[in-house]
């Protein structure tokens, strides 16, 4: 028993210090990424090419939109300063390319998280923070009640995109005809169809709201109820460097854990001086061990909230129902609220 009891302890007594020579040489692992960031005092973000609610410039030239706005937020958990940020609009098709070839530092644009993205491009997928799925977008007059209605139809797709492959396998699947128009960029695609060229426009129903905001009767248009795929966006970054994808995926959950925890762009600092909450003191970097983890300083989530809100604000802001999108939250909701949107504990 004395030997059991003995060896036990020996091998606890190991596994700890296992733990903690693994803890020490990720706390010194350096990341490439983040170096380089700091050195040239400026994140490098891939964004949209235009698309109302995600990234679309204003008409002074500003970018806006809720991916922007979570590049904002990544420079200010940084820098403690969300103008220290260039974007760089990427069409579907040379968005990892671009990443990959480290023309960028992250990738906030649209993208889907698949199997074989996540396996095969030498890339890494973050964390989902926002669900969609693909559908289509009639004329409001076309007669057309499901995509069933469709045979033979053109349909206007963008190129590199999960929905290419959605829409193709639909269609066959049913054994419906249709005729593919492929463009690079979704304003082409929304030109064709408002000119008449394409019967359907089929992509994420998120950018079809878009689309239908930007037409000049948007009551003319109408998205068809019926999803067919599950399209969960989140960042990219490159893989090999674990400290940077470590970063953007709990800066993202943070965003996410801020709203769950009611703090909000105009009371973080009253919260960060006042709450006893531990779970708040961590976000907020009152007690500093959730940015020391990845490099960062303390107050990196707090920087990051009164920059640009918790979740919930940068949602309403960028394609609320006070929006020109004026999109319903759906699955976006919190888990809390019947929605798919859940942090992970940050602890």
């Amino acid at each position: 028993m004395f030997f059991r009891r003995g060896l036990a302890a020996t091998f606890a007594a190991a596994c700890m210090a296992f733990a903690g020579t693994a803890q020490a040489q990720q706390n010194t692992n350096p990341s490439p990424t983040l170096d380089a960031i700091r050195a040239r005092g400026q994140l490098i973000c891939g964004i949209h090419t235009g698309v109302a609610g995600f990234a679309s410039p204003d008409s002074r030239g500003v970018w806006q939109g809720l991916d922007v706005d979570l590049c904002r937020g990544l420079a200010a958990a940084i820098f403690n300063d969300p103008s220290k940020v260039r974007f760089v609009p990427l069409s579907s098709s040379t968005r990892f390319t671009a990443l990959g070839a480290g023309e960028i530092d992250v990738l906030f644009r649209t993208s889907t998280e698949t199997m074989l993205r996540d396996t095969t491009l030498g890339l890494r997928f973050a964390t989902t923070y926002f669900y969609d799925g693909h559908g289509f977008m009639v004329r409001a007059n076309s007669g057309v009640q499901r995509v069933r209605d469709m045979d033979g139809a053109t349909i206007c797709l963008i190129q590199g995109t999960t929905n290419e492959q959605v829409t193709a396998d639909y269609f066959r699947s049913v054994n419906v005809r249709f005729q593919p128009v492929v463009f690079e960029r979704t304003d082409q695609a929304a030109a064709a169809l408002a000119a008449g060229r394409c019967d359907s426009f089929g992509t994420d129903a998120s950018q079809l709201a878009a689309v239908r905001s930007s037409m000049p009767t948007p009551a003319d248009w109408t998205i068809l109820p019926e999803r067919f795929s599950k399209e969960p966006y989140g960042a990219y970054v490159r893989r090999g460097d674990d400290n940077w994808f470590d970063i953007v995926r709990w800066y993202t959950t943070a965003i996410i854990e801020a709203e769950e925890q009611g703090i909000t762009q105009a009371n973080a600092e009253e919260q960060r001086r006042t709450s006893v909450n531990p779970n708040t003191r961590r976000l907020l970097g009152v007690t500093p061990e959730l940015g020391q983890s990845i490099k960062l300083d303390p107050a990196w989530a707090y920087n990051a909230i009164r920059a640009i809100g918790n979740y919930g604000e940068l949602y309403e802001r960028t394609m609320g129902e006070d929006t020109p999108v004026a999109l319903p939250r759906g699955p976006n909701r919190l888990w809390t609220n019947g929605g798919l949107l859940y942090a992970l504990p940050m602890r």
